[in-house]
């Protein structure tokens, strides 16, 4: 499993668990927004790894865009959502490089 992969699962749940109502809003804002800039640069580092790889890049995007403008209140939510639905479904795609050599785990 490549970095990027391991990253996505990692960025992809820390979404999933900003997407919880109420409790990830109130984490967001208890720590000043400070969280939305860690993702952003979370999600910058995955695409970078990702492009690197030759994976798909459609969640790392995504998330960034939530990182801007996740501190919209329903807006955010669902896009922490969407982010986190597109992180876990790229992220269980096996790795172009391993599939085209058959060691696909």
């Amino acid at each position: 499993m490549s970095v990027s992969r391991i990253l996505k699962w990692i960025s992809g749940s820390c979404e999933a668990l900003l997407a919880i109502p109420f409790i990830g809003g109130a984490f967001v804002i208890g720590l000043y927004w400070t969280p939305l800039l860690v993702m952003l640069i979370l999600h910058i580092v995955t695409l970078i790894l990702t492009k690197k790889d030759g994976g798909p890049t459609a969640g790392s995007i995504i998330g960034i865009i939530t990182s801007c403008i996740g501190w919209v209140p329903i807006l955010g939510w669902i896009m922490h959502v969407i982010s986190a639905i597109f992180l876990m479904i790229n992220a269980a795609k096996p790795d172009p490089e391993l599939e085209a050599n058959g060691e696909v785990l």
